[in-house]
């Protein structure tokens, strides 16, 4: 760098030259067993060894494996002892972390560099996550088309005994297809049984005017008698539940319209840590519903979004994504379930992925006793519990939360309509996540028609996959 600078410089005179070599470390491509053997070396030469991940977590796990090789590293920040000695290599000042590594010592640290390098006379490297591992290539992205609705085909087919639907009749039992002959032309017509012993004769051309109603083996209804008055009292009252429904749902969507959601902010570190813990790989579907979610949770609109996939697809994930954010920002979260089985399981899936982070989960199911009910609810109300999984019983008069910011529906087919109706009062003003894999058709019908957001799950994880083809 100094070469003619005293030629440059008229009047000033260099008295002493230096030189200092660089060079650039090898690429390990993924070879651990190079790895270590160049850090074994460096060891023993007193080299200075700073070794850099792409965060805190992954540092800590280099840390980790260093050591089963008899090397011993440091990784500043974690707390942990072993993981940094006082006065090893390691110093705080002004509440920063200073890194001063000793010769013969390696370091293990986050941050971002795009390549590493080497000082021989100084012996000093510095080597990063690229180098070690190769650089992660962006797998392409398949193009999206936008999620389009499909009719229903056919019907499963009907069996004798089974009770169907006529549009104008009311409900009666299939007995099968009868020739009938009329006008001298022999046809075919389905014939429904009625409650009076009436029998409805239908053209097999008019098959779409009845629809099935449940299998012979289902709990026996009342039938319709053909010609009364009852049937059409029936549709009466459903029109007058369904206009009801309507109207709730458009004072619920039209309040949730008119106010502004929590804007909550962008990923933390702790965030990105939470999601590298994910043992798998993410599936495009995944990573789209993901993304969709957190910019629904930092924008001002209160959030309403359909997952709908299949068993196994990763909905769960896209929840405890959602549910660590809301945590972020100190708001609590309430998961609820149908079953006390999936309570279970759903509560020792957020433990085990949350154990590493300040995050409390507790669980309301018939599964907890009575005194651990109380404790949870008691500390609900103060905000010392972040995340609470559960049955209906979450829906109870009792449950009161300080700062409820998002409610995660699992499988809103299975709930009842006295459940549901508890579940619109809490919907007004938070964020809402519904998953499902078989949505019901109106929860459908909103999502297509825009009312609702949804994103779907279509591409299964490569070890489902692979087990589906073994």
């Amino acid at each position: 760098m100094l070469t003619g600078l005293d030629q440059k410089l008229a009047g000033m005179k260099v008295n002493h030259k230096f030189s200092i070599d660089v060079k650039n470390v090898n690429s390990y491509q993924n070879s651990f067993e190079l790895l270590i053997k160049d850090l074994t070396r460096w060891k023993k030469e007193g080299y200075r060894v700073i070794l850099l991940s792409a965060s805190r977590t992954r540092a800590s796990r280099l840390a980790s494996d260093l050591r089963e090789y008899d090397l011993r590293a440091y990784c500043p920040g974690n707390g942990g002892a072993e993981d940094s000695a006082p006065g090893e290599g390691i110093s705080r000042r002004d509440g920063l972390e200073e890194c001063l590594v000793k010769p013969g010592e390696i370091l293990v640290t986050y941050g971002n560099l795009h390549r590493g390098f080497e000082y021989p006379l100084l012996k000093f490297v510095f080597i990063t996550e690229g180098d070690m591992f190769g650089v992660e290539k962006k797998k392409k992205r398949r193009k999206k088309t936008n999620y389009q609705g499909k009719a229903i085909q056919s019907f499963s087919e009907l069996s004798v005994g089974d009770y169907v639907v006529h549009e104008e009749h009311g409900l009666g039992i299939y007995k099968g297809i009868e020739k009938v002959e009329r006008d001298k032309v022999i046809k075919d017509y389905i014939k429904v049984e009625y409650g009076d012993g009436g029998n409805l004769y239908l053209p097999a051309t008019r098959l779409e005017s009845i629809q099935k109603y449940a299998g012979a083996d289902a709990k026996k209804p009342k039938l319709n008698r053909l010609g009364g008055s009852e049937w059409n009292k029936t549709k009466t009252r459903v029109k007058g539940a369904v206009q009801e429904i309507a109207r709730d749902l458009v004072k619920l969507y039209a309040a949730r319209q008119e106010k502004e959601g929590y804007p909550y902010g962008r990923d933390t570190v702790w965030q990105r840590e939470f999601e590298e813990l994910f043992p798998y790989e993410e599936t495009e579907d995944q990573l789209d519903a993901i993304e969709a979610v957190k910019r629904d949770m930092e924008s001002r609109r209160i959030m309403d979004r359909l997952i709908c996939g299949d068993v196994g697809y990763g909905k769960t994930e896209i929840a405890l994504r959602a549910a660590f954010k809301a945590v972020q920002d100190s708001k609590q979260v309430v998961y609820l379930v149908p079953t006390t089985i999936l309570a279970q399981q759903h509560y020792n899936t957020f433990v085990q992925r949350m154990k590493d982070f300040p995050v409390r989960v507790d669980m309301l199911s018939r599964f907890c006793t009575p005194a651990r009910q109380r404790k949870t609810l008691e500390d609900l109300r103060k905000g010392m519990v972040d995340i609470v999984i559960g049955t209906h019983r979450v829906l109870s008069k009792d449950l009161q939360f300080k700062d409820l910011g998002l409610l995660i529906v699992d499988e809103e087919q299975r709930f009842g309509v006295s459940h549901k109706e508890k579940i619109k009062q809490l919907k007004e003003n938070v964020d809402v996540i519904t998953l499902t894999a078989t949505p019901i058709p109106r929860t459908l019908h909103m999502s297509l028609a825009g009312i609702r957001d949804m994103s779907v799950l279509e591409e299964p994880p490569v070890d489902r996959t692979l087990s589906r083809l073994m």
